[in-house]
């Protein structure tokens, strides 16, 4: 059941990262805004799936333009179409998983 927990937090951090993304490109021209990022791939790091945490995090020590706001369109946009690849495949991953368990259990 480890597993399955992991991907659930998976695909609940790239939801999370998604609409973090989205948020800060629809604030790119918002005078002191500072972007938002989500961090949980890194607390996985040599820990177990219960210690892991998703975090939404601000960068507060960038600043791209004069007025204030740190968001880089073109960085949001590559990290927007990595989420995206990254969602589908633990979708995918999670959907062949759920396939191989009901595969056991109905003996096939």
């Amino acid at each position: 059941m480890q597993i399955y927990n992991l991907m659930k937090m998976g695909l609940d951090a790239t939801e999370l990262r998604g609409k973090a993304i989205a948020n800060n490109i629809a604030n790119i021209n918002t005078p002191n805004y500072k972007r938002k990022y989500v961090t949980f791939e890194e607390t996985l790091t040599g820990k177990l799936d219960k210690d892991a945490k998703i975090e939404l995090k601000t960068d507060d020590f960038s600043s791209m333009r004069e007025d204030g706001n740190n968001i880089d369109l073109e960085n949001e946009k590559v990290n927007q179409a990595a989420t995206t690849l990254e969602y589908n495949a633990l979708v995918s991953l999670t959907n062949t998983k759920i396939a191989m368990t009901k595969s056991v259990i109905s003996g096939r």
